[in-house]
């Protein structure tokens, strides 16, 4: 089908009051029959077009077999005496969610039992069920909120389920499908934040109200404790807990970057008395912060990036005698906190690299020190309890596959299981480097290559970025890009770009609202950095990214299309118009400003891909990647810049799962299809 006959199928269109001239909106009706339609079009002939590809065949069954494998590491939840994992295969598209004992998983060959099948409940309900992860309750765990969702979107369905019959409560709790968040206050009292009906949730999808809800009663009846505004981002329902004793608690978000937290204290719910921009905790008796602006309290100064604590209690009573637990160096930064029965854990990354630190409150003051683990990769925990000291944490790198490792409360750890090869990294090395961006910012990116590689421009260089939301990217293991890219001989590179997180709050400020640019410019320097070396040349380079990674690729395309020969565009924003009218779009403004605000509009119009596609560029064929089901970045966007594009007479490829949510699929067949579709994309395009 040519790229005439395709525009010629999208008829006029009248156009809302906040859109004109823009002939493609209907394909923002997500399920709307026309707009089906072209979606089916275009993924049939664009299958025909990949699936053409001569290795294709062969990546859907490199991508299968990685994504099917046995061999997969089965990742633990602690909940007491079980250890709980949630498993997909073959067999089970859908999954399990399962459990084995201590002893059985750390003998290396666990006997898993089934909690709930989540095809078979499919199959029985005739719907296509995705699991979504449950909230159990704590000491006990035998009661459960099990979240499924329709084709994977974020909106689900709450039921309570019975660990011990494993079985749904009848007559139990349940809350018909939402996005939100629900909390056990006591087996028989809930903390909810839903969509309550009319006026309940805020303009980006989210909920205002937060209800307490007692058993047996209906849920018209519960109790209002909180009601945020219709402008917010949202609020949710959460818990702390403190040893035995259940925090009720309120997460309000009038913005993206900014939030309150309000406790139950002496049945009422007060608000806590920090920065909007801070991320409280609680660890044992001590309420934790993470700041992400300077802050003055006690008489004190505190830097953006330091982990402070304080006696919970002393806080509530009007102390703010801050302790600092941890404070960066320039090139470090706190990737994510988490606690144990009685430690505070740190993940850090170091010049992009990744460290976990373990912190005692002992003798008045807090002492930490450095969790084993190899150098030169990712550092993750897995999973911990607030019952025992004992948790689960993973190391990786690009070419060292994931190994699983336990702490113990004494400080020793111990290797668990370690994913076997799941491809050939012999010969291969691993760098880090920095480009120049225009401004002089030192950008570092990682590159991953043949270690005997010729520097003459000739090499299938794929460059992956995200550059948002605070979001860092590291090293890390991953079969899949190992087997279908780096295995055949193609170069790897994820830039450290601004926006991101990877030096802390402030490299993801510099490029926020009208310095967007930044992350955009910074990408760019990366791209000519591997020119200029010799790397790769813009005949053999791409570039991929995701979501906010999606916005930065079909960005960097339509302002230098002269540097690439592919771009893979996936669950992108694009339309930056219109995206705080779709979807959770509204969330994101404090990220990208307001379209609606002349000001605002003047910087995001400046690169908003949508509206800057030209007819007389010189665009490398592009390859968009969706959902149909993807409820958090709306559809349209890759389907409007595709239509947009194939009228305009460019080629492109487009491929829209009809499930999956904001990823790439629920069942393997669904994601071996997408990435055995990227992946065929990037060498017909790179690979020549």
């Amino acid at each position: 089908m040519t790229a005439t006959s395709v525009a010629a199928q999208i008829p006029p269109e009248a156009q809302p009051a906040d859109a004109p001239g823009d002939p493609y909106i209907w394909l923002e009706d997500v399920e709307g029959e026309r707009a089906m339609e072209w979606v089916e079009a275009q993924n049939a002939r664009s299958a025909e077009a990949l699936q053409a590809v001569p290795e294709y065949e062969a990546l859907y069954a490199d991508a299968l077999e990685v994504i099917t494998s046995d061999d997969r590491i089965a990742y633990p939840s602690i909940m007491g005496d079980w250890l709980y994992n949630f498993w997909t295969d073959e067999d089970n598209e859908r999954g399990l969610w399962r459990r084995t004992s201590w002893e059985s998983y750390l003998g290396g060959e666990p006997e898993w039992e089934t909690v709930l099948d989540i095809d078979a409940l499919g199959e029985a309900e005739g719907v296509n069920w995705a699991y979504k992860g449950s909230s159990c309750l704590a000491p006990d765990y035998e009661r459960c909120l099990v979240r499924l969702s329709r084709g994977g979107a974020d909106a689900v369905e709450t039921r309570e389920f019975d660990l011990t019959t494993k079985t749904f409560v009848a007559s139990g709790f349940s809350l018909p499908e939402s996005k939100g968040a629900v909390a056990w206050l006591s087996e028989d009292e809930l903390l909810v934040a839903t969509d309550f009906g009319e006026g309940s949730m805020t303009t980006s999808g989210y909920p205002r109200v937060v209800k307490r809800w007692q058993r047996g009663t209906p849920l018209a009846e519960a109790e209002t404790v909180f009601e945020g505004e219709a402008e917010d981002v949202g609020s949710w329902a959460s818990a702390l807990k403190r040893g035995d004793e259940i925090i009720g608690a309120v997460a309000h978000r009038p913005s993206f970057f900014e939030g309150s937290l309000h406790v139950m204290h002496e049945g009422e719910l007060v608000r806590l008395d920090l920065p909007l921009d801070a991320d409280p905790g609680i660890v044992g008796d001590h309420m934790t912060l993470y700041l992400r602006s300077d802050w003055d309290a006690g008489g004190e100064a505190y830097t953006a990036g330091s982990l402070l604590a304080i006696d919970y209690d002393a806080f509530l009573g009007g102390s703010r005698d801050f302790q600092a637990v941890f404070v960066p160096t320039e090139r470090q930064t706190v990737e994510g906190t988490s606690s144990t029965k009685n430690t505070f854990l740190v993940s850090l990354l170091d010049n992009v690299n990744g460290e976990l630190r373990q912190f005692r409150f002992e003798g008045g003051e807090w002492v930490g020190r450095t969790v084993d683990a190899p150098d030169f990769g990712s550092v993750s925990v897995v999973s911990t309890s607030d019952d025992d000291d004992r948790f689960f944490f993973t190391y990786s790198s690009f070419l060292q596959p994931t190994t699983l490792y336990l702490a113990s409360g004494d400080g020793t750890t111990r290797e668990v299981t370690q994913l076997p090869a799941e491809f050939d990294a012999s010969g291969l090395s691993v760098q880090q480097w920095e480009a120049t961006s225009a401004d002089g910012t030192r950008v570092p990116y990682f590159i991953v290559a043949p270690e005997a590689l010729a520097m003459d421009g000739s090499n299938p260089t794929q460059l992956y970025g995200y550059g948002g939301f605070e979001v860092s990217l590291t090293p890390s293991y991953g079969g899949l890009l190992g087997k279908t890219w780096l295995e055949r001989g193609g170069v790897y590179v994820l830039a450290n770009i601004r926006g991101g997180g990877e030096f802390g709050p402030a490299w993801h400020r510099s490029a926020q609202r009208e310095n967007r640019q930044r992350a955009f410019d910074d990408f760019i320097a990366v791209a000519e950095d591997l020119i200029a070396r010799g790397v790769t040349s813009p005949e053999h380079l791409g570039i991929r990214g995701g979501s906010n990674g999606g916005l930065l690729t079909g960005t960097v395309m339509t302002q230098r299309s002269d540097l690439f020969n592919g771009v893979v565009i996936s669950v992108p924003l694009l339309d930056m118009r219109r995206y705080h009218t779709l979807l959770a779009g509204a969330s994101w403004m404090a990220e990208y400003g307001d379209p609606d605000n002349p000001e605002d509009w003047a910087f995001i119009s400046q690169y908003s891909p949508y509206q800057n596609l030209r007819e007389d560029a010189d665009y490398p064929r592009p390859l968009f990647t969706t959902t149909t089901r993807d409820d958090r970045v709306h559809p349209g966007h890759a389907r409007k810049m595709a239509a947009k594009m194939l009228a305009m007479g460019y080629d492109v490829d487009y491929v829209e799962n009809t499930e999956g949510g904001h990823g790439s699929g629920v069942t393997p067949a669904q994601q071996a299809t997408m990435w055995a579709s990227i992946y065929s994309y990037l060498w017909r395009q790179l690979g020549g």
